[in-house]
Order: C-alpha cells, then structure tokens, then sequence
C-alpha cells in the first residue's frame, strides 16, 4: 500500500531522526563535560540528565530503524517491489550519498593525524593510519576498533557506518536473491528483526567496545525498519487507519520509557529489551507514516516566514 503522506517528507519521522541526532551529539559532548556537573542540574531532573548524558547508543539504535525503513519505502516506490531492484542502481546511489563526504572527512582526518594534532594522533601501538582509513573505507572499523582499542573519537565516530554499509551491501543481494518469494523474503528479514535477543546475548561476555559496535544488533535494528516498511506498503488502508492512533501511542510510550529510565526495562524484560526499543520505533515510524502527529511534527520543523506560522 503507498500513501500519499508517505510519498513526501514527513515531519514525524524527520523529529524522530532529529531525535537520534540530538541524542548523539548530547552523549559526545557529556564525555568531557558531564551534564550532572553543569548548571542544568540545578533546572533539570538528576534522571532526565543521565538519561541525555547516556543515550548515545540508544540515538545510534533509532537512526538505525529509521535507515531501514527509508530505505525500504524508497526501493519500492521506486522499483515496484523488493525483487525488482536494480542493485547497480541501489549502490550508486548510496555510493553518492555516502563517498564523496567520507572521503573528505578521511581526508582531514588523515592530514592532520600526519601533522602530529594530539587530538588525531592514534595512542594504540597496533593501530595505523593506513589500517584506520582501510577499516573505515571497507567496513569493518567496529571490528577494527574492538582488535585495536578505541580510536580517537574523530574516527571513532565512523563505526556506525560500517554496519550500515554492511546492509546497504547485503540489502539488494537478499531482494534479488529471494524477491520471486515475496513471503519468503519478508521472513528472512522478519527473523533478522527479531535475532535481536540471541545477537545481544551472544556477545554479553565480550568487549565493551565489540557490545557497542557489533554488527548483530545493529543489523537488527535496520531489519526492523525494513519490515515497518513492508508493512507499511502491505497493510489495509482501513486497518492501517484504525491501528494508527495505537501505534503512534504505544511506539512512544516505549520509545519514551527506555529513554528516559532503560535500567528498569532491562530488569524487566532483560536481552529482549533492544528487541521492545526498535519495535517501539518501528510502531512509531508506521504511525508517522500514516500521518500521525503531523501537526505536531511540522510544528517542530517549519520555521515561520514572515511573521506567519
């Protein structure tokens, strides 16, 4: 099923992504300067600021169900169906989007690591230059980091980027490969969704670094966001319309809760709990596709012109 309100830009799961974004840039920059420490602490709750001091990852989880999502609506806007995507196309256009600024961006890198800045310079005696570009430019800069220790966080950063270029990788290659079998598709990327528990119990003894940046959960994440779409373009229009409102409510009653106080979440759901967040944010993102909150959303995102709201 397509929607209008889902064929243009839409401003719910646009505040969702400023979200994530948001909670990103507030957990690198509480590393230096805790929030609890500054003067919020005495305007802001204790709660409400380590759960912004600490979000990072949970910001990183969002971006990654939202990645899936977008990208699955595209595909089939533009080729009809999952199995009649043009994979050279597909990678073309994610090459553009993603090459020409990672390029950049390795190159100052890379210049001023060579002009000695301390804050560029690697403090790890198994990592290198030539390892860190190659690691960021193939995808395995998690893996890299988790061999090597953290790198600076200028390059630390990156580590996302390797799980989604995994599945931008892995994406059209499963299309093509199962898009005869619609059903049978739709269930590959179902049980990658919903792996969410074993990946996180899978590396419960591992690094704290290989338990942020693992592939497994991240993956999951983004399946997740793919099967949102699907059912976006599946679903009824009058069921859709009818479970909307629930959706969109329960979505941010999850999403919320495990924001603002995930401990207890985890106490109480334990290694099914990322699997409770992105499906949290799946249900959100499939309200916002069909329109719920617009208002709100646009009020958030549309500046004024001339004195008009």
């Amino acid at each position: 099923m397509q929607t209008t309100t889902g064929a243009q830009r839409n401003p719910g799961i646009d505040l969702l992504r400023g979200l994530s974004i948001i909670l990103v840039v507030i957990h690198h920059l509480a590393l230096r300067i805790p929030l609890m420490q500054t003067g919020l602490s005495t305007v802001l709750p204790t709660m409400l600021l380590k759960a912004l001091n600490w979000n990072g990852g949970k910001g990183v989880k969002i971006f990654f169900v939202i990645s899936g999502f977008l990208i699955t609506d595209h595909t089939l806007r533009r080729w009809g169906s999952l199995g009649g995507i043009n994979a050279i196309a597909f990678s073309m256009r994610r090459a553009c989007r993603i090459l020409p600024c990672l390029l950049v961006l390795l190159g100052i890198l890379a210049a001023l690591n060579l002009a000695g800045v301390p804050d560029f310079l690697f403090h790890h005696d198994s990592q290198t230059l030539p390892g860190a570009i190659f690691a960021a430019l193939f995808m395995h800069l998690n893996l890299y980091e988790a061999r090597t220790n953290y790198l600076p966080p200028n390059w630390d950063v990156l580590w996302s980027l390797s799980v989604e270029e995994l599945f931008y990788v892995a994406f059209p290659i499963l299309c093509l490969l199962g898009g005869r079998i619609p059903k049978l598709l739709g269930l590959i990327f179902a049980l990658l969704a919903l792996s969410s528990p074993f990946a996180e119990w899978q590396i419960r003894n591992a690094s704290d670094i290989w338990q942020d940046e693992a592939y497994g959960p991240g993956i999951s994440a983004i399946a997740m966001g793919v099967c949102a779409a699907l059912l976006a373009h599946r679903m009824a229009p009058f069921l859709f319309a009818k479970l909307t409102p629930w959706l969109g409510w329960s979505g941010s009653l999850g999403v919320g809760l495990y924001l603002i106080d995930g401990h207890v979440v985890w106490l109480t759901l334990g290694y099914a709990t990322p699997l409770f967040f992105t499906a949290s944010c799946a249900a959100l993102l499939l309200a916002f596709y069909n329109g719920w909150g617009k208002t709100t959303g646009s009020r958030f995102l549309t500046c004024p012109a001339n004195g008009a709201g």
